[in-house]
């Protein structure tokens, strides 16, 4: 059974690049408690079966691996193009 997390929040790391802007990403556990993982892991998990998820207007925007133009993988939703614009919208994690 894959593991499904939304993600509700992220921490941006300096620079230009929007494909390499996030450095975190973060969300709720079920018991309430907040949980937060670099993008590495988050992508990495992914790769694994893991589903993250943003919610969008009330509906889940399922996220996906990319690859940077750098050849970086990182993570977006389906919804966007190559940039992680629902992503890069949310606000930073406590």
């Amino acid at each position: 059974m894959a593991i499904k997390a939304q993600i509700d929040c992220i921490r941006k790391r300096d620079g230009d690049s929007a494909w390499d802007r996030i450095s975190h990403v973060g969300g709720v556990n079920p018991d309430g408690t907040r949980w937060k993982m670099t993008q590495e892991r988050a992508v990495y998990l992914m790769e694994e079966g893991w589903d993250f998820y943003v919610a969008v207007s009330g509906h889940a925007a399922w996220c996906e691996v990319a690859i940077s133009r750098q050849g970086h993988k990182y993570i977006k939703t389906a919804a966007d193009d190559e940039l992680p614009r629902t992503l890069l919208n949310l606000p930073e994690c406590p």
